[in-house]
């Protein structure tokens, strides 16, 4: 990477993490909690390219749930920092309860890797 893709890279990072507009940085991504906002209130950019364009952000979610579950369950089984049903109970409500804290980031973080894979004129 380049330092003007570095740069573009990190912009685009710090507005995912805020759930703003990758284009523009200033309008909301979302309405309520799960509602999107189908465009920009700003620049009025379309947050969604094509039907199914988010069903990425779901492996992403997945994938970080079960990459911290994978890491967090053996290190304290393994170091008897808890016991086993302890455990699994907590790992259990994480599973539950992060993706839908993470459901928002993750559909950010989606928007904003396609930006910078893939941007388009607008």
């Amino acid at each position: 990477m380049n330092g003007g893709h570095l740069s573009r890279f990190w912009t685009l990072l710090q507005r995912s993490c805020r759930l703003r507009c990758p284009v523009c940085g200033q309008g909301h991504l979302f309405q309520t909690w799960f509602r999107m906002s189908p465009t920009c209130s700003h620049c009025a950019v379309s947050f969604e390219r094509e039907g199914g364009f988010f069903l990425g952000s779901i492996y992403l979610n997945y994938g970080l749930t079960a990459l911290i579950s994978a890491i967090f369950y053996p290190l304290c089984l393994f170091n008897r920092i808890l016991d086993k049903t302890t455990l699994m109970v907590i790992c259990v409500a994480f599973s539950i309860l992060f993706p839908i804290w993470f459901f928002r980031y993750a559909r950010s973080l989606w928007l904003g890797f396609d930006h910078f894979a893939d941007p388009q004129d607008f």
